[in-house]
């Protein structure tokens, strides 16, 4: 049945692939204005709809750069705002999106913004911070960002690929040619000489784009509202909740623990409804085991948040599990380097 509707949308596919790259075209020719800035603007995207690791990678960057004044642009996906806002106590989920909340949360001394306009945006926050990093903005090409870094969901690289409406391609894979650097997410521990022969076949990067792997590195498990850490779960009866992409890797994380997981799985950047948890709690609540808990992800923590959720969950033993991405040991010095290195060589003189 699948195949079928891929080949129904085909010559929507096609008609849509060419849109975009009469687009890049004109972004090439100049014809349409890309706007570069006179500090290092980093943008961290992907060519596929849904998660890919923007936001642990992000996060990464964050630290990488500790030592400059850094801010975070988002667009703010999902959020009931409009136009430029700074993040602030007053901030939820609702008003800047799900991803900046926890950027703001998670790191005090930088700036969060959001902004549909990026080029505005930028304009708004550069006379005071020393680096922009533009969360999804591949495509957002009004930005001549001046390193570009893609991610590519390794599990997804290894099967073919198809251009939207048909598949999950925002635009032609071998559009990773604008990156400056290339960072296969999500991938195992360690990677198969195989499986990276593979990956550089799909991609086959030049010298000074370098291609590297990373995984994910879970944290500890943390309660939404106490913010304690629970380190044992063996055998616990668990029930997750997530509104991401892709739960596949939390699962099968999560299974290392236990068998008995009762997943409530909702499309990325779910907005949920006091039903939905009313759902989650009844199951919860029935189930005879004695050990039990809630899990949820660290993203998905910030829209339970929300003044009509919270109530609901302040009883509950319900935790979130962090994530950071970890880069393959003979990927990450050069990784490290190639971004230090365009932050120092950009950074202007005041």
């Amino acid at each position: 049945m699948m195949n079928y509707l891929r080949l129904f949308l085909f010559p929507f596919a096609i008609i849509y692939g060419f849109v975009i790259l009469l687009r890049n075209k004109l972004y090439d020719w100049g014809i349409f204005k890309s706007t570069k800035f006179d500090l290092p603007v980093i943008c961290i995207g992907n060519l596929v709809v849904g998660g890919a690791g923007k936001t642990p990678t992000t996060e990464y960057i964050v630290r990488l750069l500790a030592d400059y004044k850094i801010a975070i642009l988002s667009r703010g996906y999902g959020r009931e705002t409009k136009g430029f806002l700074l993040a602030d106590k007053n901030s939820t989920a609702k008003t800047i999106g799900d991803e900046p909340m926890q950027y703001f949360q998670k790191f005090p001394s930088i700036t969060v913004a959001v902004c549909e306009d990026r080029v505005n945006g930028i304009n708004l926050l550069k006379d005071n911070h020393d680096v922009i990093l533009l969360d999804d903005a591949y495509q957002h090409r009004a930005v001549k960002a001046g390193f570009n870094i893609l991610l590519f969901e390794f599990d997804k690289l290894m099967k073919m690929q198809f251009l939207l409406p048909m598949g999950n391609l925002r635009e032609p894979l071998n559009n990773y040619n604008r990156a400056n650097a290339v960072l296969i997410t999500k991938s195992p521990k360690p990677v198969n000489m195989v499986d990276q022969v593979e990956v550089r076949r799909k991609i086959d990067t030049e010298l000074d784009q370098r291609l590297s792997f990373s995984s994910i590195k879970y944290g500890e498990l943390t309660h939404l509202f106490t913010k304690e850490i629970k380190s044992d779960i063996a055998s616990f009866e668990i029930f997750l909740i997530t509104g991401i992409a892709n739960p596949k890797p939390l699962l099968t994380y999560l299974n290392q623990f236990s068998q008995h997981i009762h997943s409530f799985e909702y499309p990325d950047h779910h907005d949920f409804t006091q039903q939905n948890i009313n759902e989650l709690i009844k199951a919860f609540k029935e189930h005879p085991a004695k050990e039990k808990i809630i899990i949820t992800t660290e993203k998905d923590s910030q829209r339970l948040l929300g003044d009509n959720l919270k109530d609901l969950l302040l009883n509950l033993p319900i935790y979130y599990l962090p994530i950071e991405i970890e880069l393959a040991t003979k990927d990450k010095f050069t990784f490290d380097k190639n971004i230090l290195d365009y932050v120092a060589s950009t950074k202007r003189i005041r």
